[in-house]
């Protein structure tokens, strides 16, 4: 598997966007995550990345801080996409980004990996749950 991020695994539908937001989230700081499973998707995950000008006025910090962000994520993303194949959901994810300094690339990486192996906990989880109440219906 190839360590890119194409342009099918960034998130720009609005629906999808708004719809995302409603959805589950959990905050790892310095970063926010949102995420919501999606069918209409091409790709098995999608994301999106946000990094408030109130925070930072200067576009070059904005956009250091996204490419740390989306690094971490093409670096990691493995193991996210192996469960999501094996389920085969897709999902729709928002890192957001909370700080007003700006951090280092391997402590915004380790908060991405706790982020992921939780977002993979809980879409394994969810899916255990959906399995066990199914039988119970008549």
């Amino acid at each position: 598997m190839a360590n890119t991020l194409h342009k099918v695994e960034r998130l720009d539908k609005k629906k999808i966007i708004e719809k995302m937001f409603a959805g589950g989230s959990f905050s790892v700081f310095p970063l926010r995550v949102v995420y919501l499973p999606v069918e209409e998707l091409e790709a098995d995950a999608s994301i999106l990345i946000s990094v408030s000008k109130r925070r930072f006025k200067r576009a070059v910090k904005r956009n250091r801080v996204k490419r740390q962000i989306r690094e971490a994520y093409r670096v990691n993303k493995h193991e996210l996409l192996n469960a999501l194949a094996e389920k085969k959901c897709r999902l729709a994810i928002a890192f957001i980004y909370l700080s007003d300094q700006l951090t280092e690339s391997s402590v915004i990486e380790e908060r991405v990996k706790t982020a992921l192996a939780r977002i993979v906990e809980k879409v394994t989880v969810s899916d255990a749950n959906v399995a066990a109440v199914a039988p119970m219906k008549p």
